[in-house]
């Protein structure tokens, strides 16, 4: 439980780190069949085409994120604790910004 909220702090703390103040960031979860689906979607600064899976390696930074605090791991970190619990994490550009995905098994 602890890990998980650890995963999901590093999402949302990224949804707000790479905004604009006071910008909106978007959070819907759903039940399909097989899934909980999570969806965070912030309107910052986003990624570039070709970084959706390369956000997820240990210590990547983003063309656009070098600029920020930060070092790389958090969304490592997120999809390894998502990983050990059978779950799927992605990332989809958006114009503007990112949405991450996390499905958690039923």
């Amino acid at each position: 439980k602890n890990w998980m909220c650890e995963a999901f702090y590093n999402v949302f703390d990224n949804a707000v780190k790479y905004s604009k103040s006071n910008s909106v960031i978007d959070i819907s979860m759903k039940q399909t069949e097989m899934f909980y689906k999570i969806q965070i979607r912030d309107y910052g600064i986003g990624i570039k085409d070709g970084e959706e899976n390369k956000i997820f390696q240990r210590f990547y930074r983003g063309e656009q994120a070098r600029g920020h605090e930060g070092c790389g791991i958090g969304l490592y970190l997120s999809r390894e604790i998502v990983l050990l619990q059978k779950g799927i994490m992605k990332a989809k550009q958006m114009k503007p910004g990112l949405l991450i995905e996390v499905n958690l098994p039923v």
